[in-house]
């Protein structure tokens, strides 16, 4: 029985120290840049796409041995280094500070877990096997990528203006709730990709309502 609790952390602008330059740190380093997480890379050596990162002015990497005083002001840290002992010690060491720790080669034994991630804009879909297959998790999620497809990123945007234009026009709750379940239909999405209906609030709520009769009357 999984005793970890999924949950996504907004990072944004927020110190995250990831340890260790090779492959398995660059994984981590760009899921965290593509939350905008503000990441301090601490390694003497790295891969040319982390170096690449940094001469961008993308992370923040420290050209050295990792100190203790690295995990300062962080609310997440990456032990990525190819040296298990060492990983273990910054566990120890963020553990002293209440700070999460991930040990990329030992998932198991650290406080969280990062999943298999597919992104489509605001999408964001997950998948885990609680430590015990990576590779399994990693598989569901390039079948999910065939399920949905980058037209997704205009799917989100478009349910983001339906909900603030549903909540601001519809006082019912319940009545708020049909029509925006009925907003997400394949259907429906596909409509919403090719519609004009967005541009006006009270052609987009009529819609919406004569969709949740007709799905009530099928």
């Amino acid at each position: 029985m999984s005793d970890w609790y999924p949950i996504m952390l907004k990072v944004a602008g927020r110190k995250c120290v990831v340890f260790g330059g090779g492959p398995v740190a660059q994984r981590k380093t760009e899921g965290l840049l593509q939350a905008q997480a503000v990441v301090c890379l601490i390694s003497p050596h790295v891969t040319p796409q982390l170096e690449a990162w940094a001469a961008d002015g993308r992370l923040l990497w420290s050209r050295r041995e990792a100190e203790e005083n690295d995990l300062e002001g962080a609310v997440l840290v990456f032990a990525a280094t190819d040296k298990p002992a060492l990983n273990q010690s910054f566990a120890e060491a963020a553990g002293k500070r209440g700070i999460p720790m991930n040990i990329a080669d030992d998932g198991e034994a650290g406080e969280f877990i990062v999943p298999a991630v597919l992104r489509r804009g605001g999408l964001v879909l997950t998948a885990s096997a609680s430590g015990a297959g990576p590779a399994l998790a990693s598989r569901i999620i390039h079948e999910l990528a065939d399920r949905y497809g980058p037209e997704y990123n205009e799917n989100i945007e478009a349910l983001r203006t339906i909900r603030a234009i549903v909540k601001a026009e519809v006082d019912d709750p319940l009545e708020r709730r049909a029509l925006l379940q009925a907003a997400v239909a394949d259907d429906a999405l596909e409509e919403w990709r090719s519609s004009s209906k967005l541009q006006d609030k009270a052609d987009l709520i009529a819609r919406l309502r004569q969709r949740v009769y007709e799905d009530r009357k099928g």
